[in-house]
């Protein structure tokens, strides 16, 4: 076997490795962080219509296991947890973004480690230490597939390589070796997917928030394949009909190979302010700079030209959405929801605000242009610039590389608190968010039970 045909099982051995050391205190301090900025974003999409729904699907399987339902006051089998909850977390474009594969591994990677522990005596260091490895791989995965070439094909990201994420997190809470977690790959590529066609229609899009449960579920599904000596394709990532043969036409298979000197991936994940897709983050701080801190009244303005990657123009540019999904897409709705009512109105994207004149009004004085410049830094700085011409005929511009909550600009440990508070106060008002941060950054406990059943709600 050459050494390119020994890659996938190199990666499982690394990620093994992973899973099994003793996390450094700079990375069990930023797994902390992650995991209580996706508490309150989970607590928050517990309530929403599509969780409601799944919460409805999963009831006939009350007792199955003992994996908690958020919010829901039941337990079920890990994979049925993990597709609600995980459908929770990605609910309301509030979860953590991986930028440089454009994905969501918090949403995938955090309810599947919970979900598989809830019925472990594993303690919280290797649950910590699971979370890690999912995000390392998931983040890997989509940064060899080359993430913005998958996007532009019409694959989504967090869907396609969510399960693979899951399935790494699930095999180490299991304790598979590296030739099982091979396998449970060669699982994850007979079942992952994901269309982007949810972002070409104005309504018809719950489905993309099940696109981090569906990624959840599998990835669970796969491991227990192979812990259960179900065969499958060891060579998931770099063979013949492999992931990156199947989903790329420009892989960078060297990103499989890790150093163990790097960063891990958890340090370049960008936690997000506001609650809309994180193409859309730097240009609403462009607008902020623009309008300085959106003071300049929003009817005073003629045109609005957004300059940025192409992608942003080619997806998301419906200008009359009918869904909250496709408002949190729409490149004008957002512009124009930003500037009427300013960016930390999380309900101006829901169905009682999708017929707002203002909003709308300033959505129809948007307009597109692809910027090479900005192109060439994509993805891994999502940037964008704003030009705003005034009734005047002045002219304000800002350009924005790196938004609020990026690893370039990180949102501290204060500010993840308060997200998290906000969050879960309409949700959950009973939740004790003082005491659930105790549980986060108590010293590790010898077992997982306290931090899985905060995720229940």
């Amino acid at each position: 076997m050459s050494e390119q045909q020994d890659l996938s099982l190199r990666f499982a051995e690394n990620m093994v490795k992973l899973g099994k050391s003793r996390l450094a205190p700079a990375d069990l301090e930023q797994v902390r962080r992650l995991l209580l900025d996706l508490l309150g974003v989970s607590l928050c999409g517990s309530q929403l219509p599509w969780t409601l729904a799944l919460r409805d699907w999963a009831t006939p399987f009350r007792g199955s296991g003992v994996a908690p339902v958020v919010g829901a006051g039941f337990t079920v089998a890990p994979s049925v947890a993990a597709l609600v909850n995980s459908t929770a977390a990605h609910g309301y474009e509030l979860d953590d973004t991986h930028d440089a594969s454009m994905s969501h591994p918090g949403a995938v990677v955090i309810p599947t480690a919970l979900a598989v522990a809830a019925g472990t005596h594993v303690d919280e260091i290797a649950v910590c230490a699971a979370i890690a490895a999912g995000y390392e791989t998931m983040a890997r995965v989509g940064m060899a597939a080359n993430a913005s070439r998958v996007v532009a094909a019409g694959f989504h990201p967090t869907s396609l390589f969510g399960s693979f994420g899951a399935a790494t997190a699930a095999a180490l809470l299991q304790g598979l070796d590296a030739p099982a977690l091979a396998r449970a790959w060669g699982h994850a590529l007979s079942l992952t997917g994901g269309s982007m066609q949810f972002s070409d229609e104005p309504a018809g899009t719950m489905v993309k928030r099940l696109h981090a449960g569906y990624a959840a579920q599998n990835g669970i599904l796969a491991a227990g394949m192979a812990k259960r000596g179900v065969s499958a394709p060891s060579r998931a990532l770099d063979g013949k009909y492999g992931l990156l043969a199947l989903y790329t036409r420009e892989p960078r298979p060297q990103l499989f190979d890790v150093d163990p000197r790097a960063p891990l991936q958890i340090h370049q994940i960008s936690m997000k302010p506001y609650s809309c897709c994180r193409l859309f983050h730097s240009l609403i701080d462009a607008l902020d700079e623009a309008t300085e801190g959106f003071r300049e009244p929003a009817a005073g303005i003629r045109h609005i030209l957004v300059r940025g990657p192409g992608v942003i123009f080619d997806q998301h540019m419906l200008r009359r959405p009918t869904s909250v999904m496709a408002a949190q897409y729409s490149l004008p709705y957002v512009v124009g929801a930003t500037l009427a009512v300013g960016p930390h109105r999380f309900d101006a994207y829901r169905d009682e605000h999708l017929g707002n004149e203002e909003i709308l009004a300033l959505a129809d004085k948007v307009e597109g242009q692809q910027d090479l410049e900005i192109e060439a830094e994509y993805p891994e700085h999502m940037g964008a610039a704003v030009e705003l011409t005034m009734a005047d005929g002045s002219v304000r511009s800002a350009k924005v590389m790196d938004s609020r909550g990026t690893s370039a600009h990180p949102l501290t440990t204060d500010a993840i608190r308060a997200k998290a508070t906000n969050l879960a106060r309409d949700a959950a008002p009973q939740f004790d968010m003082t005491a659930a941060c105790r549980t986060i950054w108590q010293a590790p406990a010898a077992d997982c039970q306290a931090l899985v059943q905060l995720f229940a709600g």
